[in-house]
């Protein structure tokens, strides 16, 4: 099967083929005697767009963050391109490709857009602590070549020149999310996962945000996993939906077949919303 994009028509509206770039398998996470994640098989294809949707407190930040190893699941593995990622530390996970952003911002505030990209940078640079220590000219040309990377990724999401040596702290809520993409997008992410990324924004924000995501995959080929909470954004923008409800996957599918399940409807909205759907 291709790895390339695919549309939503062509693939139709059951699960979507395409070879697994990350892959969740029976994944559980307990906290005590909570469950937060239960038994949740998922995988995203190359150069695709889906989503993980859930009332509040379906788990699904927790998923989120067994994925990209903030915590180890009790039971189950993922593996990402290929190879076993479970529990992994963070850093090494995203040195292999895999980056994400937060529900809450967290951009150094007196730092600038700029300086805040090149810090998403750290992974893919050589030179050392010594290195850096003696700021030999090989650290120089790297340090330039990283002052211009972390430019065209502020151009590339969006964020005007004279906004990039602004401190973050001072820019608009929707030019804070950009920067916070754009650093993901420094470490040439395989698989970018966006927590929350329309959370406060204005609906002009949030569509161009959608044509943004659609965007890297076509050029890019970026697979994006979203948690989203604008159900327009979701539904506009998904190729295919994993819905949790208390850690457990309750539907899976493409996005009129989510909209259209009794068991989605009836964990949004509650039985007799379903029963009269």
């Amino acid at each position: 099967m291709s790895g390339g994009a695919v549309s939503v028509e062509e693939r139709g509206e059951g699960g979507p083929p395409g070879t697994p770039v990350l892959e969740a398998s029976a994944v559980t996470k307990q906290f005590g005697g909570l469950t937060a994640v239960n038994d949740v098989t998922f995988s995203i294809p190359e150069r695709s767009i889906v989503s993980i949707i859930g009332p509040n407190g379906a788990g699904k930040t927790t998923f989120f963050n067994i994925l990209t190893g903030l915590y180890k699941p009790t039971l189950g593995r993922v593996t990402f391109d290929g190879k076993d990622i479970t529990g992994g530390r963070p850093d090494k996970i995203m040195k292999q490709g895999l980056a994400r952003t937060f529900q809450n911002i967290r951009l150094f505030g007196t730092m600038s857009a700029r300086e805040n990209v090149m810090v998403g940078q750290h992974s893919r640079m050589k030179a050392g602590l010594f290195g850096s220590i003696l700021h030999t000219p090989g650290v120089g040309r790297e340090e330039k070549r990283a002052r211009e990377k972390a430019a065209e990724e502020l151009e590339y999401v969006g964020l005007k020149p004279n906004t990039h040596d602004q401190l973050a702290i001072n820019l608009s809520y929707g030019d804070q999310r950009r920067v916070e993409i754009a650093r993901a997008l420094a470490s040439d992410p395989k698989v970018l996962l966006l927590d929350e990324p329309t959370a406060g924004m204005n609906p002009q924000e949030s569509d161009s945000l959608t044509a943004f995501m659609r965007r890297l995959r076509d050029e890019r080929g970026v697979s994006i996993l979203l948690i989203e909470h604008d159900m327009k954004v979701i539904m506009g923008v998904s190729e295919h939906i994993t819905v949790l409800d208390h850690g457990e996957k309750i539907a899976d599918g493409g996005p009129e077949e989510v909209r259209n399940n009794p068991q989605v409807i009836e964990a949004y909205l509650g039985k007799q919303a379903a029963e009269g759907h």
